[in-house]
């Protein structure tokens, strides 16, 4: 009985994170550039993950985006200086408005509404 308790108190708090979870639009802006990257300079998860000194499946989750797995500035920082680009080259050139969530039709929002 007990593990079975452990196993339904593990499924629904998995449950719970997992629609709970959501990507940023400036996370899946990072996500994106480092997976177009990759793919530009033929590069496997594998590879990138020894840049960053992750897993490669820290890179699949990553690139999956419903799972937890986000590059953080290190990452950045190491894909940067192994792949000899700049930091900024990760990151929009203007600010991603942060009040709308990762919904496409949201994402779209952000371009009609003006600052106040």
């Amino acid at each position: 009985m007990q593990a079975y308790q452990e196993y339904f108190f593990c499924s629904f708090i998995s449950a719970c994170l997992a629609k709970t979870e959501t990507i940023t639009p400036i996370d899946k802006y990072v996500i994106d550039c480092v997976k177009r990257l990759r793919l530009e300079k033929q590069l496997g998860q594998e590879a990138i993950a020894g840049m960053i000194g992750v897993h490669r499946t820290f890179i699949t989750n990553a690139e999956a985006y419903r799972q937890r797995a986000k590059y953080n500035l290190t990452h950045i920082n190491a894909l940067a200086f192994y792949l000899d680009i700049s930091p900024q080259d990760f990151l929009p050139k203007v600010a991603i408005d942060p009040r709308f969530d990762t919904q496409e039709e949201e994402v779209i929002k952000t371009r009609k509404y003006k600052k106040g």
